[in-house]
């Protein structure tokens, strides 16, 4: 069965959803908006590169909450609502969270709008390391 994961310190829901599923050492981790957890109704970050950084942050804040980091990543899926305009700007920012030899695979996607007015959202797959080895 899956384990649901909704963490006090997480970033405030923005829907009717669990921060992360847990399922056979997989950790699927819900799309993280720029917002502070600190200040749920601070306005958001400006700028497509800030706020970057904050959803990889609230996504790290909720794999330390799961006792994984981001090395666990294996795959991110990301939307942006200015794609041409923020494309390389969000690159940028988001290759700062991973060592170059472990990049997790990735898709990016151009969007019309995202909760909260943001201009990013960024969700993931990570997995458990000790789950299925020495298979």
């Amino acid at each position: 069965m899956p384990d649901f994961h909704l963490f006090a310190k997480g970033p405030r829901p923005v829907a009717p959803f669990s921060h992360a599923v847990e399922a056979d050492g997989w950790v699927i981790l819900t799309g993280q908006m720029p917002t502070d957890p600190a200040a749920p109704d601070a306005p958001l970050p400006d700028g497509v590169a800030a706020q970057t950084r904050r959803g990889m942050d609230n996504l790290a804040l909720i794999l330390a909450e799961l006792g994984l980091d981001m090395s666990h990543v294996v795959q991110c899926r990301c939307f942006l609502t200015e794609f041409e305009r923020d494309y390389a700007a969000f690159n940028d920012a988001y290759q700062s969270y991973f060592a170059p030899d472990r990049r997790p695979a990735r898709t990016t996607v151009g969007v019309t709008a995202l909760a909260v007015g943001a201009l990013v959202e960024i969700d993931c797959i990570a997995r458990r390391p000790d789950v299925g080895e020495g298979m």
